[in-house]
């Protein structure tokens, strides 16, 4: 029914936020992990929407990438998990890193999210598991993975070949000291990749974030 809506942030409180647009204010439901991403109140911001009916309510779910909408719907195909729980589990895990931890296999970090047991986070992962590639992920900018995100954000973006050589050098790096790959992904998107920057630096950097 909607793809997006775009227009001033109006509010925010919770796990929600209203868009202006059309002279209506529109409560879109949206992962915490959304919310440190969205701009300043008043500012205009473009959420990709599902529309949600139930029998006791009509919600709208937003998100900052239709990539990160496509996580969603997804995670709603597999079987015992309805949108409070697929917003849960991406409340809990940022859509990149939820894709690492399905390719990797690692239960525990799905199973984090408050209602989801290891059973049903070994589902999501065998359920989901053949439609993500580690490949893409690894090549692609880990910060966002499409051009919407950078349009919203102001964090780095390391989009160029060079650096994201170094993410995925780092990245190994700490899998090689016995992080997880989840833990390792998350906390090199920590740091700040800019062109020049040495994997021993991103290295450093990641050790700290992992040791605070």
């Amino acid at each position: 029914m909607f793809s997006y809506i775009k227009g001033p942030l109006a509010e925010i409180w919770e796990n929600q936020a209203v868009v202006e647009a059309g002279g209506i204010g529109w409560n879109i439901q949206v992962p915490v992990s959304v919310l440190d991403q969205l701009p300043r109140i008043g500012e205009e911001v473009r959420l990709y929407t599902s529309f949600q009916v139930r029998e006791d309510a009509m919600t709208l779910y937003g998100f900052l990438t239709r990539q990160d909408l496509k996580m969603f719907e997804q995670l709603l195909g597999v079987n015992g998990i309805g949108p409070k729980a697929a917003l849960g589990i991406l409340s809990v895990l940022a859509p990149d890193d939820l894709r690492i931890a399905i390719v990797s296999e690692d239960a525990k970090a799905i199973a984090k999210t408050p209602g989801i047991g290891p059973k049903t986070a070994k589902r999501v992962i065998l359920d989901l598991k053949d439609k993500i590639s580690m490949e893409e992920i690894l090549s692609g900018d880990l910060e966002g993975t499409d051009s919407d995100r950078k349009e919203q954000t102001a964090r780095s973006s390391g989009g160029s070949s060079a650096s994201r050589g170094v993410t995925k050098d780092a990245i190994e790096a700490l899998t090689a000291l016995g992080y997880s790959l989840t833990e390792a992904s998350r906390a090199v998107r920590k740091v700040e990749i800019t062109d020049g920057i040495s994997v021993e630096a991103v290295l450093k950097a990641s050790l700290k974030y992992l040791a605070g």
